[in-house]
């Protein structure tokens, strides 16, 4: 009986383990293939409300094919406002400014009163450019990092945008190259910390100058300007016309911020992907581009929503025609494509004061002056405060050091009184920030805060309210900035093997989710400072 009893165990157990083996045998059957090819593409000012506004005016291959093939992601938090190259930074490391290193494109030095590039770099040399960058001041790998390393260095990573700061960090500290468009000279540059010049790079900077060019391009409605939703009749009636005249000294800075800088993106990716095998070699590839739809700062009026509107059907056509090259060359349904808005910048242009809607003026040197007068009043003479960039106040460390004042208690005092300029809504210290005490989301303020490079003060502006850029600060050019509180809903798209079609995620995901989500449709490694989770798709 004994052994007929332990007969009957072994065989269950037996069953067991072959009813195992089928299960994985079917699943191992039924995974996702491993795709060949990765496109990462960012762009700045994706608006979901545009999207919705404009889905009948898009054709079938550009967003709709997102939308049918992918899965959308409605709203991509990134916890605060963030710049381009920080908002690319977070996406591509899975982690914060705190941890990135990277608070912005441009950084404030109180020791030289200077403002640099974030990713500045005068060690290394630049390629078709004077401008010295390079990843190093990306204090943790990217997505780009761990495809390379992913097939010890024989996968490909490149990336092509209009800054240089966006092409850096998508392409990482081990990608191939990364090219812009540089302002000087209107040519593809690069650094020499990149090796790799891909002909196509050579060829349109020698036989097909982007400076020989720009005198013929114009940027007009490419559709009939009274068929666009929602445009005023006057707008519909006086179509705007933008040219990008040898004349004109910021022609470059107007063209990368139209859509004619994404046609020339999508050009130089098509190129590529022509004539570079990517995709068709075995290992991962990666392809990193970034485009724009924020608002034209240089249209004639403070309304720019034709332009607007026209950058989004103009985006949908380039997403169509890169998406077609890329089935053509890396075969159809072996790319995974990830595509994240970030939200833009606030707009340089403040409503006309016939309207009556209540503005102000607020001057970051009136502002020093008046707060280094109140603290020299309190303490004595002296320089008490040593700078102002983007809404930080940096105070004189080594004139508090000397008077032998608590840094803390300095700064508090400072906030107070600056707290009570007009203009002036809140005050935070870094004292606030890092204790999390920062406003009503102060934990992703202090997540997307980067200590070193942080003034002592931070403030927020009136909504509505001018900030004058009066500080005069070598380096930064003279403009204002109308400082507007309003929430906008960036989407993101996924589309390839293992993404679920026509799927579409409701719930707020947290913008460090996106480089983990990648990496594991890819069977990689997540960047090294990934925190968060991937997300359920």
């Amino acid at each position: 009986m004994r052994k007929k009893k332990e007969k009957s165990i072994s065989n269950k157990i037996f069953g067991i383990i072959l009813v195992s083996l089928f299960s994985m045998t079917a699943e191992a059957q039924t995974a996702p293939q491993r795709p060949r090819m990765v496109v990462g593409i960012m762009v700045e000012g994706l608006n979901s409300d545009y999207l919705s506004l404009l889905d009948s005016y898009f054709g079938q291959d550009g967003f709709k094919r997102l939308m049918r093939e992918g899965t959308c992601i409605a709203d991509v938090d990134y916890g605060t406002l963030l710049d381009p190259a920080a908002a690319t930074a977070m996406i591509y490391t899975g982690t914060t400014p705190s941890v990135n290193g990277i608070p912005a494109s441009r950084i404030y030095n109180p020791e030289s009163k200077r403002v640099t590039p974030a990713l500045l770099d005068p060690s290394k040399i630049g390629n078709y450019t004077d401008e010295t960058y390079s990843p190093a001041p990306v204090l943790v790998s990217t997505l780009g990092d761990e495809v390379r390393l992913d097939a010890l260095g024989t996968g490909w990573v490149y990336s092509i945008a209009p800054s240089a700061d966006m092409a850096i960090i998508m392409a990482g500290h081990a990608g191939n190259s990364a090219f812009w468009i540089d302002d000087k000279n209107e040519r593809w540059a690069t650094t020499t910390y990149y090796k790799d010049v891909p002909t196509p790079v050579n060829t349109r900077n020698y036989r097909f100058p982007l400076a020989s060019r720009l005198d013929t391009m114009s940027w007009e409605p490419a559709l009939k300007a009274t068929v666009y939703p929602d445009v005023p009749d006057y707008k519909a009636q006086y179509p705007y016309r933008h040219t990008f005249s040898r004349k004109d000294v910021d022609r470059i800075t107007r063209f990368k911020a139209s859509p004619k800088a994404n046609a020339e993106v999508t050009s130089l990716a098509c190129d590529y992907l022509n004539s570079m095998q990517f995709g068709g070699r075995g290992p991962i590839d990666m392809l990193n581009i970034a485009y724009t739809v924020a608002p034209y700062p240089y249209s004639h009026d403070s309304d720019n929503r034709l332009e607007t509107l026209d950058s989004y059907i103009r985006l949908d056509r380039e997403l169509a025609t890169l998406f077609a090259t890329l089935d053509r060359k890396a075969g159809a349904g072996n790319s995974l494509v990830f595509l994240v808005g970030h939200p833009a910048q606030p707009t340089s242009r403040r409503d006309d004061e016939k309207w009556g809607v209540p503005t102000g003026v607020f001057s970051p040197r009136k502002a020093i002056s008046l707060l280094n007068a109140y603290l020299m009043a309190l303490h004595g003479n002296g320089e008490w405060v040593s700078g102002y960039y983007n809404r930080n106040f940096y105070l004189n460390q080594r004139t508090i050091k000397d008077a032998h004042i608590d840094m803390s208690e300095l700064r508090s005092e400072a906030a107070e009184f600056l707290e009570r300029m007009s203009g002036v809504s809140q005050v935070f210290t870094i004292d606030d920030i890092i204790a999390s005490r920062a406003g009503d989301n102060a934990a992703a303020m202090k997540r997307n805060t980067s200590v070193k490079h942080s003034g002592d003060l931070i403030v927020n502006i009136t909504p509505g309210w001018e900030i004058v850029d009066d500080f005069n600060l070598p380096g930064v050019s003279s403009n204002s900035i109308v400082h507007r509180d309003n929430f906008v809903s960036s989407p993101a798209f996924l589309m390839g093997p293992g993404v679920p079609a026509a799927t579409k995620i409701t719930v707020p995901a947290d913008a460090r989710a996106i480089a983990p989500t990648v990496a594991r449709l890819l069977r990689i490694r997540s960047p090294n400072g990934a925190s968060v989770p991937a997300l359920s798709l």
